[in-house]
Parts: C-alpha cells; structure tokens; sequence
C-alpha cells in the first residue's frame, strides 16, 4: 500500500491552502442564497447533494471498485456525521453573525485538535501543547467578551454554532488521517453524504416550528449560486482529501489558518465584519497558538534531518 504521506509537502500544503480560500470566502454565496430566502440548512443541503451526485456518478462509471466496502465501514458513518455536523454549523453561523467573530471562533479547531489527537490518533499532548491550548483558550475568551455581555461566554447561537462547527472540524481533519486506507473517492462520498444527510435533518426539525422556512420556489436567480458553491465545494474537498491525508493533524490545521486571513478580509472589504481591538487581540493569540503548535512540531523533523546530514 502507498504511504499518505507526500514525499514533499509542497502540494498537500497547497492543496489544503485552496481548500481554506473556498471556505474563507464561502459565507458570501451563503449570504447571497439567504438574501433570495434560501436558508443556510437547505442551501447545504443542496450544494452537497449535487456534489455527492457528480462524485458518485464519476465513481460508478470510472472506478466502481473503489467503494468496495464503504458502507461497512464505521469510520465512513463518523467522518460523514463529522463533516456534516462542520458543515450545519459553520454555514449556519456565517449568514447570521459577524463573519470574523464566526471564523476566529470556529478556529479554536487546532486547540480542539489537541485534546481529540490523544484519544484517536495516541498523540499525547505534552506540556507546550497545553500551554498552546490556554493561549487558544485565552484568545477565544477575548473574542467572546463583547460591551454587552458581562462574562466572556457564547451568547448567541451563532457563537455556539461557530464553536460546534470547529469541534466537528478537528474531527474530521482526524478522522481523515484515520482513514488513510479507505479511498479517495469513499471519504469524498462519505463527507458529502453527510453535508447534505446533516443539513437536511435539521432543516426538517426546524421547519414545523418556522426557524428554518421552506426555500423559494427554484429560479435562475439563486440555483446560479448554489450550483457555482457545488463545483467549489467539490473542487475543496478533493483538495481537503488529498492534503489532510498526507499531513500531521496539527500541521493541517496551521495551513487551514490561512481560511482566517481570507474570510477577514474579504468581510471586511464586503462589509460583513467589524474589526474591533479585543476581537483582533483575541485573533492574534489564537493565530500564535497555531503558529507555536506548527513550529514544535517541526522542530524534531529538523533535528533529524542535521543529525542524517
């Protein structure tokens, strides 16, 4: 069996780089379809159905025998809950908050990783990753604290939508170094079945009590979106596949930071965010967490390599 890992981490940092600009500047399709009354629950539901569709239409026809299996696999059921939970709640949170708040919050993700890569993957955390995760913590508090809440905690549903949303995430980044052995194409699947499976659950248990309204009639004006959010979604996921597989878990969240810089300035350019002194401070910290993480972990690598030269 070939390794994951890439010889070089050129391409799979690049990959995963591709994929944190379609998610960093997914909320203005997002925004757009919710502006034509189509909610962020079914327009997630939809955009991951016709991805689903063209994957396993292309894997039918090209390589049918790469699903051999899938369906019993129980880590393909988690990755697709993972993912689609991710999915539900960032998309969620993006059309209803500020988009910058939303982002750093759903960023906590390389803190998340710290406490679920011990359990699931048996990489204990040691001091300095704890320390790495207070100052994570400590970055997310400052975000939090706004003039009108009293204590630095969530006080909205899009905060706990934003956090939910990054926990899932983390998740997901793991499962997808668990599952190494499964194809390419099953995880696809898997991820996309469960953006559109997740999304469209919800969707039904909020409609009967009018949170989540049933979208528009189907016209030119908003399928136009979520057609081009397909082929977006798509092209991130396959981007997402091939570079979290082949990358420590902690070095795939660094690159994905770069989703921050992305969905920042693109909001603010847009007017979709504030940038306030406490939330920029809090980001800051958030961004040295990650940053600290990636070079502790290179730090060992490069010592290798002097020590073989």
């Amino acid at each position: 069996m070939v390794d994951g890992r890439a010889a070089s981490p050129l391409l799979p940092v690049t990959a995963l780089t591709l994929n944190a600009l379609i998610w960093g500047l997914s909320w203005w399709p997002f925004r757009a379809l919710d502006a034509h009354g189509v909610h962020a629950l079914w327009a997630t539901a939809l955009v991951f159905l016709l991805a689903f569709c063209v994957v396993w239409l292309a894997v039918r026809v090209w390589r049918p025998a790469a699903l051999h299996g899938a369906l019993a696999s129980g880590g393909l059921w988690l990755l697709a809950l993972a993912a689609g939970f991710t999915n539900v709640g960032f998309n969620w949170a993006v059309t209803t908050g500020d988009v910058v708040r939303v982002v750093l919050l759903f960023y906590l993700m390389p803190a998340w990783v710290v406490l679920l890569a011990w359990p699931l993957l048996g990489e204990r955390p040691r001091l300095g990753a704890l320390l790495r995760l207070a100052l994570a913590l400590a970055g997310v508090l400052l975000v939090l604290k706004t003039p009108d809440s009293p204590w630095p905690v969530p006080d909205s549903l899009t905060d706990w939508l934003a956090l939910a949303a990054g926990l899932c995430f983390a998740l997901t980044n793991i499962l997808l170094r668990r599952l190494q052995g499964t194809t390419d194409a099953a995880r696809m699947l898997a991820m996309f079945a469960g953006g559109a499976g997740v999304a469209l659950a919800v969707a039904l248990m909020g409609w009967p009590g009018g949170w989540v309204p049933l979208p528009p009639a189907p016209g030119a004006d908003w399928l136009v979106w979520a057609v081009g959010l397909g082929i977006a979604f798509l092209v991130g996921n396959m981007a997402l596949q091939y570079g979290a597989a082949r990358l420590p878990a902690n070095t795939s969240s660094l690159v994905m930071l770069s989703e921050v810089v992305f969905a920042s300035l693109s909001a603010v350019w847009l007017g979709a965010a504030q940038l306030e002194a406490r939330t920029l401070l809090g980001g800051a910290l958030i961004v040295l967490a990650a940053l600290m993480a990636s070079w502790a972990q290179a730090t060992p690598t490069t010592k290798t390599q002097e020590r073989a030269e």
